[in-house]
């Protein structure tokens, strides 16, 4: 997956945006899963608390954990957009992975953890950086803010898995994401700038 992101100096054709899963072959993923799952429960920890679903009760076998999250928990950080899996705004982090929430099915959750934006600390070095990004010549790290969560959540995966990423890296791990606003610059730097907190706050311990 090419996002924007990946080629700040130069222009993508959005045609080169695209998901590396199709939307019919979701949905020929959940017809199969209606078709040979048995499973009526799931038992889901998300931001850091158990919870128990009945399949039909809490939600249908074809719900997405996009679905689940907003409509079940009312975790409205996560936005769908696209519902496509071609934009990102929908990603949280499911065992210390970035997914999209969109192209995953609920059922398919059943003894994960997951986090989303609504789970992390006030002082996390990726929100404190994404709010704090106002650099001349960057500018913010969001305007309308409606790609924002999505960009947190997987430059928050990122940092995770590799504290000291160079911005090559960067636009690497975040070109599924696209923000419309066209703020990708700043957002890479506050992605540099939250590698930095992260790595001085280890230091200091």
């Amino acid at each position: 997956m090419k996002g924007l992101i990946c080629c700040l100096d130069d222009e993508v054709p959005m045609d080169k945006v695209t998901s590396t899963k199709t939307l019919g072959q979701v949905k020929q993923r959940r017809n199969n899963d209606l078709e040979l799952s048995d499973q009526r429960h799931v038992s889901i920890k998300v931001n850091e608390e158990w919870h128990d679903l009945e399949l039909i009760r809490d939600f249908q076998p074809s719900d997405t954990l996009a679905h689940l999250l907003r409509e079940r928990f009312g975790l409205t950080g996560l936005k769908i957009s696209c519902d496509q899996g071609q934009c990102g705004a929908c990603t949280v982090i499911m065992d210390d992975k970035a997914v999209l929430a969109c192209m995953t099915l609920a059922v398919e959750t059943n003894g994960h953890e997951i986090l989303t934006v609504e789970g992390l600390e006030a002082d996390d070095p990726v929100v404190e950086a994404f709010a704090e990004q106002s650099e001349p010549g960057y500018g913010t790290a969001l305007q309308c803010g409606h790609c924002t969560p999505g960009f947190v959540m997987v430059a928050k995966a990122l940092l995770d898995a590799n504290p000291r990423p160079t911005l090559h890296d960067i636009k690497e791990g975040l070109s599924g994401n696209i923000c419309r606003c066209g703020c990708y610059a700043a957002i890479a730097q506050a992605v540099l700038h939250a590698s930095e907190k992260i790595n001085a706050r280890s230091r200091t311990r």
